[in-house]
């Protein structure tokens, strides 16, 4: 049997020839997003909130806190 990894990566490559098209779909609407979020962080109009604090808001939902 293939180790996780190597399982994970056949599965991912799989699907990836299952829709080449839509692949390349994602990749350019992520590519834009990734460019919209950068320039809204250089522009100061979001605030990057540090992983810490945003594990504990997860955290704080899932257990249904406020």
């Amino acid at each position: 049997m293939l180790p996780y990894s190597e399982r994970a990566k056949l599965v991912d490559e799989l699907i990836t020839t299952l829709e080449p098209e839509k692949e390349e779909n994602v990749s350019e609407a992520w590519a834009l997003e990734v460019e919209k979020r950068a320039d809204e962080l250089s522009r100061g109009v979001v605030v990057p909130v540090d992983w810490e604090e945003v594990k504990r808001k997860a955290v704080r939902l899932v257990h249904g806190e406020d």
